[in-house]
């Protein structure tokens, strides 16, 4: 339901008997005097803060939408009308500046360009060694393969692996010695190598 009350007889209302006509009635008079009471207050806060006079125009048309379709959102309890409307402003002006200081994606950027085909031979010799270290990590004991696991595909140090397994710190150095070990004897130098660079 709208009012059809004129904005002249809401000069000597307060914003926050405006603002919840507008809440609850979706009264276009009460939302008219709220705009004449802010626009111009917003656009000037916009411009103080250093946007072009046509964009702060644009963003004050933009804040007075939002206090529109937020009206019902409004909690006296938390805000005055005026704190609130330039809080949505601050946002919407805040929104504006990461737009504008957001680069455009360069086209030519490495990033968006799809990765090569890869060398079936490689891909090949990848597959062959994935399943030359499956089968060697299987041979491993439980413990060794679970520090093994803590340390190269989780990442922890010897001592992280050692709090969380709550054993001592030597023990975990043992297990991963013997590991490699057997790692190396099931896999080779040439991986050993790679583990280390």
């Amino acid at each position: 339901m709208q009012s059809v009350t004129s904005p002249e007889n809401l000069t000597d209302i307060a914003d926050e008997d405006l603002l919840l006509r507008v809440a609850q009635n979706g009264d276009r008079a009460a939302f008219k005097a709220l705009f004449h009471r802010y626009a111009g207050r917003i656009k000037a806060f916009m411009i103080k803060g250093r946007v072009a006079p046509d964009q702060a125009e644009e963003i004050a048309q933009e804040v007075m939408v939002s206090v529109w379709r937020k009206a019902a959102s409004y909690d006296p309890a938390k805000a005055g009308v005026a704190t609130w409307i330039f809080t949505i402003a601050r946002n919407r002006r805040i929104d504006v500046i990461r737009r504008e200081t957001r680069p455009e994606p360069d086209p030519d950027d490495p990033l968006y360009r799809p990765d090569p085909p890869e060398d079936p031979q490689a891909s090949l010799a990848r597959g062959e060694r994935d399943r030359l270290v499956r089968e060697a990590l299987a041979e491993l004991s439980d413990e060794q393969r679970e520090i093994v696991r803590l340390s190269f595909f989780a990442g922890l140090s010897h001592g992280e692996i050692a709090e969380q397994l709550d054993v001592p710190l030597g023990t975990v150095k043992s297990r991963i010695r013997l590991a490699f070990g057997r790692l190396r004897t099931a896999l080779g130098d040439t991986f050993s190598d790679e583990l280390n660079d």
